[in-house]
Protein backbone atom coordinates (compact mmCIF):
# COMPACT_ATOMS: atom_id res chain seq x y z
CA UNK A 1 0.00 0.00 0.00
CA UNK A 2 1.04 3.60 -1.04
CA UNK A 3 1.08 6.09 1.84
CA UNK A 4 -0.74 9.75 0.33
CA UNK A 5 2.86 11.50 1.23
CA UNK A 6 4.72 8.95 -1.15
CA UNK A 7 1.98 9.77 -4.39
CA UNK A 8 2.57 13.03 -3.62
CA UNK A 9 6.07 13.04 -3.90
CA UNK A 10 5.86 10.61 -6.91
CA UNK A 11 3.38 13.31 -8.39
CA UNK A 12 5.73 16.27 -7.54
CA UNK A 13 8.69 14.80 -9.12
CA UNK A 14 6.41 13.92 -12.49
CA UNK A 15 5.29 17.90 -12.18
CA UNK A 16 9.05 19.08 -12.12
CA UNK A 17 10.14 16.82 -14.75
CA UNK A 18 6.84 18.21 -16.90
CA UNK A 19 7.71 21.63 -15.99
CA UNK A 20 11.54 21.07 -17.35
CA UNK A 21 10.43 19.61 -20.26
CA UNK A 22 8.11 23.00 -20.96
CA UNK A 23 11.48 24.86 -20.07
CA UNK A 24 13.27 22.98 -22.54
CA UNK A 25 10.61 23.36 -25.22
CA UNK A 26 11.32 27.38 -24.91
CA UNK A 27 14.58 27.34 -26.11
CA UNK A 28 15.12 27.98 -29.87
CA UNK A 29 11.50 27.44 -30.42
CA UNK A 30 11.21 26.20 -34.22
CA UNK A 31 9.24 28.94 -36.52
CA UNK A 32 5.69 28.93 -36.39
CA UNK A 33 3.21 26.86 -38.49
CA UNK A 34 6.29 24.64 -39.26
CA UNK A 35 6.44 20.73 -38.62
CA UNK A 36 8.70 21.21 -36.13
CA UNK A 37 6.26 23.64 -34.28
CA UNK A 38 3.39 21.68 -34.59
CA UNK A 39 4.92 19.15 -32.46
CA UNK A 40 5.65 21.08 -29.86
CA UNK A 41 2.14 22.59 -29.67
CA UNK A 42 1.45 18.90 -29.46
CA UNK A 43 3.92 18.00 -26.67
CA UNK A 44 2.20 21.36 -24.71
CA UNK A 45 -1.19 20.44 -24.64
CA UNK A 46 -0.48 16.62 -23.19
CA UNK A 47 1.63 18.48 -20.51
CA UNK A 48 -1.68 20.76 -20.17
CA UNK A 49 -3.27 17.72 -20.16
CA UNK A 50 -1.39 15.43 -17.59
CA UNK A 51 -1.30 18.63 -15.17
CA UNK A 52 -5.22 18.92 -15.12
CA UNK A 53 -5.30 15.43 -14.21
CA UNK A 54 -2.88 16.03 -11.44
CA UNK A 55 -5.03 19.16 -10.49
CA UNK A 56 -7.90 17.03 -10.17
CA UNK A 57 -6.27 14.81 -8.35
CA UNK A 58 -5.64 16.82 -5.23
CA UNK A 59 -1.87 16.69 -5.79
CA UNK A 60 -0.37 19.83 -5.87
CA UNK A 61 0.79 20.37 -2.27
CA UNK A 62 3.71 23.03 -2.30
CA UNK A 63 4.12 26.70 -3.83
CA UNK A 64 6.45 25.59 -5.96
CA UNK A 65 3.74 22.84 -7.15
CA UNK A 66 1.47 25.65 -7.73
CA UNK A 67 3.93 27.50 -9.87
CA UNK A 68 4.93 24.62 -11.88
CA UNK A 69 1.65 23.80 -12.99
CA UNK A 70 0.77 27.64 -13.61
CA UNK A 71 4.27 27.64 -15.99
CA UNK A 72 2.59 24.76 -17.80
CA UNK A 73 -0.76 25.83 -18.08
CA UNK A 74 -0.65 29.29 -19.71
CA UNK A 75 1.45 27.02 -22.60
CA UNK A 76 -2.20 26.09 -23.27
CA UNK A 77 -4.54 26.90 -26.64
CA UNK A 78 -7.91 27.86 -24.68
CA UNK A 79 -8.66 30.58 -22.51
CA UNK A 80 -9.79 27.91 -19.51
CA UNK A 81 -6.06 27.23 -19.82
CA UNK A 82 -5.17 30.47 -18.93
CA UNK A 83 -7.59 30.68 -16.92
CA UNK A 84 -6.38 28.13 -14.96
CA UNK A 85 -2.62 29.02 -14.97
CA UNK A 86 -3.74 32.82 -13.77
CA UNK A 87 -5.38 30.69 -10.64
CA UNK A 88 -2.50 28.58 -10.32
CA UNK A 89 -0.02 31.17 -10.09
CA UNK A 90 -2.20 33.38 -7.87
CA UNK A 91 -2.35 30.48 -5.41
CA UNK A 92 1.39 29.95 -5.51
CA UNK A 93 1.82 34.02 -4.97
CA UNK A 94 -0.73 33.28 -1.91
CA UNK A 95 2.02 30.62 -0.55
CA UNK A 96 4.91 33.15 -0.49
CA UNK A 97 6.11 32.27 -3.85
CA UNK A 98 7.75 35.54 -5.46
CA UNK A 99 8.07 34.45 -8.87
CA UNK A 100 4.64 33.51 -9.56
CA UNK A 101 3.97 37.35 -9.62
CA UNK A 102 5.24 37.90 -13.09
CA UNK A 103 3.30 34.58 -14.01
CA UNK A 104 -0.17 35.63 -12.85
CA UNK A 105 0.05 38.69 -14.72
CA UNK A 106 1.29 37.03 -17.89
CA UNK A 107 -1.03 34.40 -17.45
CA UNK A 108 -3.81 37.17 -17.42
CA UNK A 109 -3.18 38.91 -19.46
CA UNK A 110 -3.09 35.57 -22.16
CA UNK A 111 -6.66 34.95 -20.48
CA UNK A 112 -7.94 38.30 -22.02
CA UNK A 113 -5.69 37.88 -25.21
CA UNK A 114 -7.07 34.45 -26.23
CA UNK A 115 -11.15 36.18 -25.83
CA UNK A 116 -9.37 38.67 -28.58
CA UNK A 117 -9.14 41.49 -25.34
CA UNK A 118 -6.33 43.78 -24.57
CA UNK A 119 -4.02 42.33 -22.31
CA UNK A 120 -3.73 44.56 -19.03
CA UNK A 121 -0.06 44.56 -18.26
CA UNK A 122 1.67 44.15 -21.62
CA UNK A 123 3.56 40.55 -21.12
CA UNK A 124 2.39 38.64 -24.11
CA UNK A 125 4.35 39.08 -27.57
CA UNK A 126 3.06 37.16 -30.55
CA UNK A 127 3.80 36.76 -34.15
CA UNK A 128 1.83 38.01 -36.57
CA UNK A 129 3.66 36.70 -39.58
CA UNK A 130 6.20 38.96 -40.55
CA UNK A 131 7.22 39.28 -37.09
CA UNK A 132 7.12 39.50 -33.00
CA UNK A 133 4.84 42.53 -31.81
CA UNK A 134 3.22 43.07 -28.22
CA UNK A 135 -0.57 42.34 -28.19
CA UNK A 136 -2.30 45.30 -27.68
CA UNK A 137 -2.49 46.45 -24.32
CA UNK A 138 -4.80 48.36 -22.18
CA UNK A 139 -4.03 52.06 -22.02
CA UNK A 140 -5.34 52.44 -18.47
CA UNK A 141 -2.86 50.31 -16.92
CA UNK A 142 -0.13 52.04 -15.10
CA UNK A 143 3.72 51.23 -14.79
CA UNK A 144 2.81 51.30 -11.08
CA UNK A 145 0.34 48.37 -11.56
CA UNK A 146 3.31 46.70 -13.66
CA UNK A 147 5.80 47.04 -11.47
CA UNK A 148 3.26 45.54 -8.15
CA UNK A 149 3.36 42.45 -9.95
CA UNK A 150 7.23 42.27 -11.24
CA UNK A 151 6.16 43.41 -14.98
CA UNK A 152 8.98 45.71 -16.64
CA UNK A 153 7.20 48.92 -17.80
CA UNK A 154 5.57 49.23 -21.20
CA UNK A 155 8.33 50.84 -23.11
CA UNK A 156 10.53 47.78 -22.07
CA UNK A 157 7.97 44.88 -22.76
CA UNK A 158 7.71 46.94 -26.39
CA UNK A 159 11.55 46.99 -26.91
CA UNK A 160 11.70 43.02 -26.75
CA UNK A 161 9.50 41.81 -29.87
CA UNK A 162 11.49 44.54 -31.36
CA UNK A 163 14.74 42.80 -30.41
CA UNK A 164 13.87 39.40 -31.06
CA UNK A 165 12.63 40.38 -34.53
CA UNK A 166 16.51 41.23 -35.21
CA UNK A 167 16.92 37.74 -35.33
CA UNK A 168 14.50 36.27 -36.90
CA UNK A 169 13.92 35.42 -41.02
CA UNK A 170 10.59 36.88 -42.11
CA UNK A 171 8.35 34.32 -42.96
CA UNK A 172 8.23 33.63 -47.12
CA UNK A 173 4.81 34.30 -48.89
CA UNK A 174 3.48 30.82 -49.18
CA UNK A 175 4.27 30.51 -45.48
CA UNK A 176 3.06 33.74 -44.55
CA UNK A 177 -0.67 32.92 -45.91
CA UNK A 178 -0.57 29.20 -44.38
CA UNK A 179 0.22 30.78 -41.00
CA UNK A 180 -2.69 33.35 -41.47
CA UNK A 181 -4.93 30.43 -42.35
CA UNK A 182 -3.97 28.16 -39.70
CA UNK A 183 -3.87 30.82 -37.17
CA UNK A 184 -6.43 30.44 -33.83
CA UNK A 185 -9.43 32.78 -34.36
CA UNK A 186 -8.60 35.15 -32.06
CA UNK A 187 -5.39 36.12 -33.78
CA UNK A 188 -6.82 36.11 -37.08
CA UNK A 189 -9.18 38.68 -35.69
CA UNK A 190 -6.53 40.89 -34.62
CA UNK A 191 -4.09 40.51 -37.89
CA UNK A 192 -7.11 41.63 -39.82
CA UNK A 193 -7.15 44.76 -37.57
CA UNK A 194 -3.67 45.25 -37.75
CA UNK A 195 -3.53 44.83 -41.58
CA UNK A 196 -6.31 47.74 -41.64
CA UNK A 197 -5.05 49.73 -39.47
CA UNK A 198 -1.54 49.67 -41.31
CA UNK A 199 -3.24 49.77 -44.53
CA UNK A 200 -5.31 53.23 -43.05
CA UNK A 201 -1.75 55.02 -42.47
CA UNK A 202 -0.43 54.45 -45.44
Amino acid sequence: MMFPAMINAQMNDELKSLYDADEQERIDQPKANTTEYKATRARDLARCERVMEIIEADKLDTAEDYYRAAHIMNHGDTAEDARNADWLALRSSALAYRSARWLAAASYDRWQMVQGKPQKYGTNSVSDGRGDRLWDVDPGTTDEERAAWNVPPLAEQLRKPQEANRHKTPLSQNELREFEANAPEWLQQALKRWRAIENHIE
